[in-house]
């Protein structure tokens, strides 16, 4: 991943884990904790473009040229509750018409490689979602085994009794609701689940054409890297888009290139950014100073 890039100060609309100075730290280690290839590709496209979800979550095969470097966003997908949808399903995709949201914008070496190596390695063609929803890769780690031996005992009851923490005596008998006497009586219901017994249901499943749910996305695979990073847990998918916005500001990028590589209406949502850059008069003074040096060997 282009890390350098990532060193920048990020806008503060994001969450306090990303606006900090140490914001490229920050990234690498949610990059790390992402369960599997696929998510970290997701996310890393993400910070990126500046895509929002739904852009982001429609790119298909022939929306990147590969040789051009250059990536087209036509369309979103929205996700709707089935009985709004003109056909009863859960995703709608919309166009962009050509003469307001449409946009088309360069991407960087590395992740056009990384996008064409995936395409081909998944056979996506020119129609295929570049992402495609994927529970199965989103298994969490099984947990350790529980030990009651040193989880210690449950307060004494009326009758002076106490009962071992993460036991189904301390969930049933003495009312205990603390993290192992739950996962302990989960893991009993679990158990009989499996054996057919307690009426078991079958899993859940999302109802998709292959497009990622943000909901899904966002509770199985980013909140819980978040978590094994150890990093702040309200920092949002969409602070990627807040933070590519400041980075390219930052880095001296024009302010009109930018809204239109993020799709703002008007430029005024794009200055927002600007007062957010500590270094914002330093950047203007380096360009001018630049411009000047030019005129004087003319």
């Amino acid at each position: 991943m282009p890390w350098k890039l990532w060193r920048a100060r990020p806008c503060p609309r994001a969450r306090a884990a990303m606006a900090s100075s140490d914001g490229g730290r920050t990234v690498r280690r949610h990059h790390h904790a992402l369960p599997d290839a696929g998510s970290k590709l997701l996310v890393e496209t993400a910070i990126e473009t500046g895509l929002r979800w739904g852009e982001l979550t429609e790119l298909r095969g022939r929306d990147l040229k590969t040789r051009s470097r250059l990536l087209t966003v036509s369309r979103v997908v929205v996700e709707l509750n089935p009985k709004f949808h003109p056909e009863g399903k859960r995703f709608l995709v919309k166009d962009y018409p050509k003469d307001k949201e449409w946009r088309r914008f360069k991407l960087s070496d590395q992740i056009v490689a990384k996008l064409e190596d995936h395409i081909i390695e998944e056979e996506l063609g020119t129609d295929g979602l570049l992402f495609v929803y994927q529970p199965e890769t989103a298994n969490e780690e099984r947990p350790t085994p529980l030990d009651p031996e040193a989880l210690g005992w449950t307060e004494e009851n009326a009758k002076g009794r106490r009962n071992r923490h993460g036991t189904l005596s301390a969930y049933n008998a003495a009312k205990c609701r603390c993290e192992h006497c739950r996962r302990a009586f989960a893991e009993y219901r679990a158990r009989r689940r499996a054996d057919g017994k307690d009426n078991p249901r079958q899993p859940r499943r999302r109802e998709t054409d292959g497009h990622v749910p943000a909901n899904w996305f966002r509770n199985k695979i980013w909140k819980p890297a978040l978590k094994k990073a150890d990093l702040d847990p309200k920092v949002r998918i969409h602070d990627l888009r807040h933070a590519h916005a400041s980075w390219l500001l930052a880095g001296g990028a024009d302010l009109q290139v930018v809204k239109e590589r993020l799709g703002h209406g008007s430029i005024s949502t794009t200055e927002r950014y600007l007062h957010t850059l500590d270094d914002a008069d330093d950047t203007a003074l380096a360009a001018f100073d630049k411009i000047r040096s030019r005129r004087r060997t003319d």
